[in-house]
């Protein structure tokens, strides 16, 4: 008798500003759990902003798999949307990134909101007024201050039973608000570890009948938006031991190039990006060690080793698109050198 797995095809909709995940499940037999063991299989792009009524199949070309660890002989796959004749939509980012030797690795961290769909309010957030000021939330501990650890830490363990290489997790320093880290070798694959991770977020959440808010500035006043830190490096920069080049980096993010990056940072980052709350403003541009009110800091860790290391990009939001960020990125950064 055959053996029956279930591989739910993942991907990204067509949907703007900012994209939303879509997925579905296919059974196949006696499968092998390699990802060039996926069929390519189709979707209703009409139904999700792809295509037309009247020509509406588009191709879902699995990039990705991981172990599902919320259902038995599952597996999550990560695609790349194609239009019927094989090429990339044009909702496919992925398919811009120019790193197909993996030569970047990216660090991103993940800030996001629980969000309590009934009173449209993070967790831990009363019916009527506020809870006390920010400063007591950050890593916190307690059911005073820290809200939704279970539903946090399900997910921590389901990331890392799906071997996405989750670095951590902790309590953000707004109410309700939590972070969790994914590091990866190769820009293509840091935005499928980021994107699966999600989908594991959102869905775990539902059992919790709870959201997850991925909005970089969800409460106005004097809060903490969620951003999604980008730390990157290259060969370069992790051999190098010159200040000078790290500097030259630096200022490739500046001048003609921030709109360029601004616009795939994230929908309604200009409401996170203020000069306050650890931000840079957004028509603003500084680098600086240890500085993270600065556009990009400069990790003192990278100084200490003798100039070998990482940046982080402090301004993409929440809710940006990895696979975009990642790509102007690398760009930006082969301009520098």
């Amino acid at each position: 008798m055959s053996q029956k797995s279930k591989l739910e095809y993942i991907w990204l909709d067509g949907y703007k500003p900012s994209q939303y995940l879509r997925s579905k499940t296919r059974i196949e037999r006696d499968f092998s759990g390699k990802v060039e063991d996926c069929p390519m299989w189709s979707f209703d792009g009409s139904s999700t902003k792809q295509a037309e009524g009247n020509d509406s199949d588009c191709l879902l070309k699995p990039v990705a798999i991981f172990p599902d660890p919320d259902r038995i002989d599952g597996f999550l796959v990560m695609t790349e949307v194609l239009n019927a004749d094989g090429t990339p939509h044009a909702s496919n980012a992925r398919a811009s990134i120019d790193d197909d030797d993996d030569d970047f690795w990216f660090g991103f961290e993940q800030e996001y909101f629980l969000w309590d769909p009934i009173k449209n309010l993070p967790l831990g957030f009363p019916d009527k007024g506020f809870p006390a000021p920010q400063g007591q939330y950050y890593c916190s501990v307690g059911a005073e201050v820290a809200f939704g650890r279970d539903i946090v830490e399900e997910h921590l363990n389901q990331c890392l039973d799906a071997d996405i290489n989750v670095e951590g997790i902790n309590a953000e320093v707004a109410t309700g608000q939590w972070e969790y880290q994914i590091f990866a070798k190769g820009a293509k694959n840091a935005g499928d570890q980021v994107w699966v991770a999600r989908f594991l977020c959102e869905r775990n959440a539902e059992k919790y009948g709870v959201r997850i808010n991925l909005h970089p500035k969800p409460i106005k006043g004097d809060w903490n938006g969620s951003g999604m830190h980008a730390n990157f490096s290259n060969e370069i920069m992790r051999t190098c031991g010159d200040e000078k080049i790290f500097n030259k980096i630096c200022e490739a993010f500046d001048g003609k190039n921030i709109q360029k990056h601004m616009d795939v940072y994230g929908a309604y980052n200009n409401e996170r990006l203020t000069g306050l709350h650890e931000t840079q403003s957004i028509d603003k541009f500084s680098y600086g060690v240890s500085d993270r009110g600065a556009s990009i800091r400069i990790p003192i860790g990278t100084v200490e080793d003798g100039w070998v290391g990482r940046l982080e990009d402090r301004r993409p939001a929440s809710n940006g698109d990895p696979y975009k960020i990642a790509s102007v990125i690398v760009a930006t950064t082969k301009s520098a050198l």
